[in-house]
């Protein structure tokens, strides 16, 4: 579809850079961006205009990291560590996708959900049931969004019900469901997903990482989430040097890879993974929520590292990518305070941009508004929140991020498609 898209326009060229263009047009032909003008150029008078008057116009937001079966118990538990975490919600809730019609009615409230919200491109993860995995992908699908989804791979250290036979069978699950998700589905796409290190044998990474190089899958994980996982892998994989290297002798770590959290990772590893060109998903509230940490966001990025934002639902209790916005701005202004004041805190701007350019950089040339970029919009109706002064663009902008609760999506594109209203 193509079409000119009129409004208070906002978008980043640059961490440093939030370009804001009042009662602007962008342009698209073929679901990508022409540019955005000031007065629309002659050879696109032609085209169906969409004038949203003096609403705000942003790139829609990308989740890097989300775990789809957790939406349906987001904000429970909140009080335990990681571990125990896992073992006392996580767990008993993802062995309920062995059935079909549970599957169903849960990820349609979560790809309903996800709709409605600012996001419009997102890598999740499943759980191990491939029917249950492909349905996911179906609905996600039909909604209009674009990305990946995981089938979760587990073969130690889970529950019984939650543990797949060997790593031979669970490679062969993996590899039927990444063929017959690639047959099925041109918008959201099969992503390799070992859960981590503690939960997939030596033999299973071995697998998962040869599919991934053989049908040239992208590939997510986690990584330095929280200190007693960190030594439990320190304590299964004696012989690696440090967490991101038990990845790193899989081939695990290119730039086709998610890492989320990276919370608490050495110096050698921060190097790696900037060598390496891999993704790191900064998940601020889930690190808060399960007691994980602050993670070093600014030395990441000093280093090279390519950095952006994930709900990590239910670690997260949102999926609403506003909120992480300002929580990457408001624990980086803590990690300053307390840990390191050589490490300067996030401003909106950088945020904002790791929620769209920087996130969106895993999906190809998605997150801007910039010519050539796949058009990806969200309109934002802030007339809920009044106000006695003026504002510009983008202290309205600044404004709505923080309050997100109180504007409403109006309209909503992906690669130039529209999926709302």
């Amino acid at each position: 579809m193509d079409f000119v898209l009129k409004g208070n326009l906002c978008y980043s060229e640059s961490p440093e850079r939030l370009t804001t263009l009042p009662g602007g047009y962008v342009v698209s032909v073929n679901g990508i961006s022409e540019g955005v003008f000031e007065t629309l150029p002659e050879r696109y008078a032609g085209l169906p205009l969409t004038d949203v008057g003096d609403r705000l116009v942003l790139p829609g937001l990308c989740d890097l990291h989300v775990h789809a079966p957790q939406f349906a118990y987001r904000g429970l538990g909140m009080d335990l560590e990681l571990i125990e975490w896992l073992e006392t919600r996580a767990f008993p809730e993802e062995s309920k996708y062995a059935t079909l019609d549970y599957a169903s009615r849960a990820y349609e409230l979560f790809a309903d959900a996800v709709k409605k919200s600012a996001t419009t491109r997102l890598s999740c993860f499943a759980t191990l049931h491939v029917p249950a995995t492909l349905l996911l992908m179906q609905k996600l699908e039909s909604a209009g969004l674009r990305g990946f989804v995981g089938k979760v791979n587990m073969n130690r250290n889970s529950p019984d019900n939650l543990c797949e036979t060997d790593a031979e069978t669970a490679g062969a699950d993996t590899e039927a469901w990444v063929k017959e998700a690639r047959r099925q589905f041109m918008r959201i796409q099969p992503i390799i997903t070992p859960r981590f290190i503690p939960s997939c044998t030596d033999a299973l990474m071995d697998r998962l990482s040869g599919i991934a190089s053989e049908y040239d899958v992208p590939l997510q994980s986690h990584l330095s989430e929280n200190q007693s996982e960190i030594k439990w892998v320190s304590e299964l994989c004696p012989s690696t040097n440090g967490y991101a290297d038990a990845y790193e002798r899989f081939g695990m770590l290119g730039d086709k890879t998610i890492m989320a959290h990276v919370v608490y990772p050495e110096p050698k590893e921060i190097q790696l993974l900037g060598e390496r060109g891999v993704t790191v998903a900064h998940c601020p509230a889930s690190n808060m929520n399960i007691r994980s940490g602050i993670a070093p966001v600014r030395k990441l990025l000093n280093a090279g590292v390519k950095v952006g934002l994930g709900t990590d639902v239910a670690g997260g209790q949102t999926i609403d990518m506003f909120r992480a916005i300002t929580d990457a701005v408001q624990v980086s202004k803590l990690y300053w305070r307390i840990c390191d004041q050589q490490d300067q805190a996030l401003t909106l701007s950088e945020a904002f941009y790791l929620a769209t350019k920087g996130s969106g950089a895993f999906f190809g040339k998605v997150g801007s508004f910039e010519c050539g970029y796949e058009l990806d919009a969200i309109v934002l109706d802030d007339t809920d929140l009044p106000h006695p002064q003026e504002l510009s663009v983008a202290e309205r902008l600044e404004r709505a991020i923080y309050l997100s609760g109180d504007c409403r999506i109006t309209n909503k594109f992906v690669a130039g498609e529209p999926i709302l209203p």
